[in-house]
């Protein structure tokens, strides 16, 4: 199974793209990086994701 893992997400509109891309291809975004390191890969949560758009 192909997914997508989003390095370096900061900002919204590259995460805007990635789920307009993600959405077309029917390809699932499976990790986001949130900083420099693996260790800030996490699990994406589509849900999480949406709701910081509006706080």
């Amino acid at each position: 199974m192909s997914s997508l893992a989003v390095t370096k997400l900061d900002g919204t509109a590259k995460g805007g793209v990635v789920i307009g891309i993600s959405d077309q291809f029917q390809i699932p975004v499976r990790y986001i990086g949130v900083g420099e390191g693996i260790s800030d890969l996490q699990v994406f949560n589509k849900t999480e994701f949406v709701d910081s758009f509006f706080n």
